[in-house]
């Protein structure tokens, strides 16, 4: 789960204010990191908070929700627990809580800590009354040290940050949306046509996932988008398309060139 800005010039789109000289609207989006297709969007202006948003989804049990710090709000993440759900997120660096037993690891992994923990603010306290998980990991190739807060206590403790790296995968979705399906120039000013434009766009990304998938393809989804889009007037399959194969050789093919004239 993630949030993105999209700039919006401010003379054209005075309903999207979000600084004093800009204009953005915010695409909040759930990626389903099976098939990588976005499962909930929602728009709203540049301004609106990232929490809120939790509270309008509907929690699978047994899933794992990857968020970052800014979705730190334990009467939110109580109610993911109390769904029969999971989550993983960066812990902020003024979380307060005690240490109450500590698991063993093996800093050759990167590992340096696996605790659990409780909440000591009250307000905290008081909504995740429950214990957490603290897994602390340094990252060798980053030169940085991580800290995350779950309530799966059954996860190996390396997985918990292999599972936050793999947050990147939503990174990568709101880039391939903004460089490629050409969301920047707006064909209408109003609220209803950027929020439009936005929804099409993401449904051509779903639409060629799935071709993608169903498909079986090892084709990037750019390259997809780039042959649908020179291909829309051809009565071709989709297969055909999408295949990459090489002309078969003509069995009775000579090098010898024929003579026209004696």
């Amino acid at each position: 789960m993630d949030a993105t800005l999209i700039d919006l010039c401010l003379s054209l789109f005075p309903w999207a204010q979000y600084r004093q000289t800009t204009s953005a609207i915010k695409l909040h989006t759930l990626l389903d990191l099976r098939g990588a297709i976005p499962t909930v969007v929602h728009i709203t202006a540049g301004k609106a908070h990232e929490l809120p948003i939790l509270d309008r989804l509907v929690l699978e049990p047994g899933a794992i929700y990857l968020m970052d710090r800014g979705y730190t709000d334990f009467r939110r993440l109580y109610r993911i627990t109390e769904a029969g759900a999971f989550f993983v997120l960066r812990a902020k660096a003024s979380l307060q809580a005690a240490r109450v037993y500590s698991h063993p690891i093996d800093r050759t992994t990167g590992l340096r800590s696996d605790h659990t923990i409780r909440l000591t603010m009250f307000y905290s306290k008081a909504g995740y009354p429950l214990h957490l998980r603290r897994v602390r990991y340094y990252d060798a190739v980053q030169r940085r040290s991580f800290t995350f807060l779950t309530n799966a206590f059954e996860l190996p403790a390396l997985t918990v940050p292999a599972l936050y790296k793999m947050r990147w995968q939503i990174e990568l979705f709101f880039k391939w949306i903004k460089q490629h399906l050409r969301i920047k120039a707006f064909y209408g000013t109003s609220e209803n046509a950027v929020k439009t434009q936005v929804w099409i766009a993401i449904a051509v990304y779903v639409l060629v996932a799935i071709v993608k998938k169903r498909l079986r393809s090892e084709l990037p989804l750019y390259t997809i988008l780039q042959i649908l889009s020179v291909s829309l007037c051809e009565k071709v399959e989709l297969t055909q398309l999408l295949t990459q194969t090489a002309p078969a050789p003509c069995a009775n093919e000579s090098a010898n060139q024929l003579v026209l004239f004696d």
